[in-house]
């Protein structure tokens, strides 16, 4: 199957993958829904949810860099741009999910231990930000490639 895109080359596509990549997806999404309310007391007194969050975040950016990689070969940040250049997702959305000062799971690192305050804001972000890329990703293979 190929892109059909506009402005998108014409590449191959493996579809079952892609749609295998966004069930984890939707599931990982689900279980940082499930942790439910995060704050800073929390983050404190409960060490390993920072851990599980972080740890969450970086299996979503793993798998939406494979993804983008499937349709557009490049290094994991910049296959988010690529993406949103080729119309898999929207621009917006693209620079949401490679934030200038690093990927989400990275953010949250950083800030367990110096700004746990800072953690819920950037679960929020991420979380809507995967949430969206599974929709604009499940359009994008209905709508666009096409069978081999």
């Amino acid at each position: 199957m190929t892109t059909s895109s506009a402005g998108a080359a014409q590449l191959p596509v493996d579809r079952a993958s892609i749609e295998h990549r966004l069930i984890t997806m939707r599931k990982s999404v689900g279980q940082l829904d499930s942790l439910g309310a995060l704050d800073s007391a929390r983050l404190a007194a409960d060490p390993g949810a920072g851990l599980v969050i972080e740890r969450i975040l970086a299996l979503l950016y793993d798998l939406a860099a494979a993804v983008n990689r499937t349709a557009l070969p490049g290094t994991p940040t910049g296959s988010f741009d690529a993406a949103g250049k080729a119309g898999l997702i929207d621009a917006d959305l693209a620079a949401a999910l490679a934030p200038a000062d690093g990927p989400h799971h990275v953010l949250v690192q950083l800030c367990l231990d110096t700004e746990p305050e800072k953690v819920p804001a950037i679960v929020d972000a991420a979380r809507s930000g995967y949430r969206e890329y599974v929709r604009q990703l499940t359009d994008w293979i209905t709508a666009g490639p096409g069978e081999d």
